[in-house]
């Protein structure tokens, strides 16, 4: 993995890739490079006024690029379905589930779900579950899941999944992005028990120290100028650009011969560096835990994988 860079992708021609919150940071470089491989990319957006912005920017530097928008906010089941029946095709060969929002104060989405839970965590669990018709139609499908170096600092609550008995704005966030990584680790273990029936592959990936506006967030809904003023600053000085954080995204999602359930990320301390394989806590590949977290899954958003059902 040395070196690796954007530039070593295979070329993606006829494949189809849906990346949510692809209108800015990451997301919209992940959906440029798989779209300046020839990929036909969904840049799945809440906003669309800036998933237009973002559409045009991207054919603006990559003028060969099939390239459309489609709102999404996974904050609500409502829009995650109305997005994934309206899809136009029958197949997809990459879903990168990149979207999330980090250290917001306390919240909750259109269903009632702790904001960061909900849209880190079950907005893509359902999203995942209502496409793996068309992953599973897919030869060679992945389903990459971006989580964070920062799930170290907290496992899930199974008692208290919506973070509602104290809420501490970093700790939700962790326990979704270990969220993320037990459903990834579930999801390759159900695919895994159908004895190859299916060529799809369920693995994670997280950016390091990235540069980009999902830090600010949190700080400028609450109106905190300084801390707000202190994570640019911050991010100016150690983080990676969001060019650099997207490498481990895009190898987990094209590189030949990704292990199911790996986590890739930056090589040096897990911070910036190029994509290698990551360190991970124990959590995050407790089969017990991540069924516990599955059944929850499905029951609070109502979204059942049959197909993946002993």
């Amino acid at each position: 993995m040395t070196g690796w860079n954007a530039g070593d992708m295979p070329h993606l021609d006829g494949r189809v890739a849906v990346v949510t919150g692809a209108n800015s940071g990451l997301g919209y470089v992940v959906a440029r490079e798989l779209a300046r491989k020839g990929a036909s990319v969904v840049l799945a957006c809440r906003s669309e006024a800036r998933g237009r912005a973002a559409v045009e920017r991207l054919v603006g530097e990559v003028p060969d690029a099939a390239a459309e928008l489609a709102r999404l906010d996974l904050g609500d089941l409502a829009s995650v379905r109305e997005f994934a029946y309206g899809l136009p095709y029958d197949r997809v060969d990459l879903l990168v589930n990149n979207a999330g929002v980090m250290a917001l104060p306390y919240g909750t989405t259109a269903d009632g779900f702790e904001t960061q839970f909900g849209v880190n965590h079950l907005g893509h669990f359902a999203l995942t579950g209502l496409l793996l018709p068309a992953l599973l139609a897919t030869p060679g499908a992945r389903v990459v899941t971006v989580s964070s170096f920062l799930h170290a600092l907290a496992n899930i609550d199974p008692r208290d999944l919506n973070n509602v008995r104290r809420y501490g704005r970093w700790t939700a966030y962790a326990r979704s992005k270990s969220a993320n990584l037990l459903f990834t680790h579930e999801l390759a273990r159900r695919l895994a028990a159908r004895d190859g029936a299916w060529d799809v592959r369920a693995v994670a990936a997280h950016p390091g120290y990235a540069e980009t506006n999902l830090q600010t967030a949190g700080p400028r809904a609450e109106g905190r100028r300084v801390a707000e003023r202190l994570m640019v600053l911050a991010g100016r000085a150690v983080a990676q650009p969001a060019e650099a954080g997207a490498l481990p995204v895009l190898y987990a999602a094209t590189a030949p011969g990704v292990p199911a359930d790996s986590f890739t990320g930056p090589s040096f301390a897990m911070w910036r560096g190029a994509p290698a394989p990551s360190w991970r806590a124990p959590w995050t590949t407790d089969d017990a835990l991540g069924e516990r977290l599955w059944a929850a899954s499905e029951r609070l958003t109502g979204i059942t994988y049959e197909a993946l059902r002993a």
